[in-house]
């Protein structure tokens, strides 16, 4: 495994009977089993392999708002505000620190496309600003290239993946969860339509609720309970830098560069393409998928490799045998991206490649995520599908989660989120120009 995670060891027993059942630890599992042990509510975690092993311990550790989907801005600005009060709230370090976020536009073209999200920015009162040229390269001292401008949001942050999601899941079983590692849940028990409880490998625990949140396995963990969830994954590839004192304070992306200052003084960067690999799902959900392949074509790359035949050899029910999602790194984009990176920032020139590493992250047609119950099951949640934005929005989707599942309040609309918006004629795709 190329990423060391702060380690969480798990519980010894596990419980016969819980009031809700999360499957994943995740940011999203790790969150929402905070904000549900916090209301006093009963949980059980359950997460295969290790607390934030894939893509929440391997993602680019931005938090932001800058540049969201409309429908997904309102959360994103909650979780925010949840992020700026994390450290203190669980008295534990997740490593966010406000650092700001940039958007760099090389030319009138991708300028153009920043400035028409800027009144979504501006309706929900979101500090954020369009620079021009040498205005936009002083967010980003030491940068040689000359640009068009760029979008900037200075109240933006960036946190630590490796440290993120196990600190949460600690600070949660302080307050009552139990956090059970190495322990997949095989299957649902439901009877009548109704969640009765779910059978682990270490045995069974009876539950009235069960929230679904594991990422890149929850599409193929619902078709068990046939609960169709269109779902695809992609693989990224990203690295670490030794320390910079000289490179940018703020966090920005631009065609071909991704980079992020990490509290050990080095930097995590990305080219910022992804690979989807062609899979069984590939075929089963193509339809679903087509629109954003279109729209995201010139940041995707397709490949046909030994990865159809083993998850089609794999099928359903292989949960203790792939206890880990660990790509192999993908060499080119490492490439590209440490080629951008020198080439912009001179600065990275006396610095070396210390690390690199690859993660699945796991999308929906239209780039949103479902925050949702299943109409199909009583007691069933999903929460998933966050198609890159997880850990940003994770402490908010975890809020909006625990909102759903205990009754509560919703801390924004989770109407947007709902899985029927696949099945009831709703146009599903991401909105154009962000």
């Amino acid at each position: 495994m190329p990423i060391t995670v702060d380690p969480v060891e798990s519980d010894r027993e596990l419980p016969q009977r819980a009031d809700v059942v999360i499957v994943g630890g995740g940011i999203i599992g790790v969150s929402t089993a905070l904000f549900l042990a916090e209301r006093g509510i009963r949980v059980v975690l359950c997460e295969k392999g290790m607390i934030a092993g894939e893509q929440s311990g391997r993602n680019w550790g931005w938090c932001r708002t800058m540049g969201r989907d409309p429908r997904e801005l309102p959360l994103a600005m909650k979780s925010l505000e949840l992020w700026k009060g994390i450290n203190a709230r669980i008295g534990r370090e997740t490593g966010f620190r406000t650092r700001g976020t940039f958007y760099i536009c090389p030319d009138e073209a991708s300028y153009k496309k920043r400035q028409a999200w800027l009144p979504h920015a501006r309706s929900a009162g979101l500090d954020c600003s369009l620079l021009d040229g040498e205005a936009a390269k002083a967010v980003l001292p030491g940068a040689t290239a000359n640009w068009r401008g760029g979008l900037h949001t200075p109240g933006d942050g960036v946190a630590e993946p490796q440290m993120a999601a196990p600190a949460i899941a600690e600070a949660a079983r302080q307050r009552g969860a139990t956090i059970m590692t190495n322990c997949a849940v095989r299957a649902l028990d439901t009877r009548g339509g109704k969640i009765l409880g779910v059978e682990t490998e270490r045995g069974p625990i009876s539950c009235g609720a069960v929230v679904v949140a594991g990422g890149a396995w929850s599409s193929q963990f619902l078709r068990q309970a046939g609960i169709r969830f269109p779902q695809l994954k992609v693989i990224a590839s990203v690295f670490r830098t030794s320390p910079c004192p000289d490179g940018p304070e703020t966090a920005a992306w631009g065609p071909g560069l991704a980079l992020r200052r990490r509290l050990d003084g080095g930097y995590t960067v990305s080219e910022g393409m992804v690979l989807a690999e062609i899979v069984p799902d590939s075929f089963r959900y193509f339809s679903d998928f087509l629109t954003v392949l279109r729209m995201e074509r010139s940041g995707i790359r397709l490949r046909l490799n030994g990865s159809f035949l083993s998850e089609a050899r794999r099928g359903l029910m292989s949960y203790e045998k792939t206890r880990l999602l660990d790509p192999p790194v993908w060499q080119r984009s490492i490439a590209n991206g440490w080629s951008n990176l020198t080439s912009t920032f001179p600065a990275f020139r006396s610095t070396s490649i210390v690390q690199s590493w690859s993660g699945a992250i796991d999308a929906t047609p239209d780039l949103l995520p479902v925050i949702s119950h299943c109409d199909a099951v009583a007691g069933l949640y999903l929460s998933s599908g966050y198609s890159g934005h997880g850990f940003g929005i994770g402490l908010g989707a975890g809020h909006l989660t625990a909102d759903l599942v205990s009754g509560g309040p919703a801390i924004v609309d989770p109407e947007p989120f709902r899985l029927s918006r696949f099945s009831d004629g709703t146009s599903v795709k991401p909105l154009a120009g962000l």
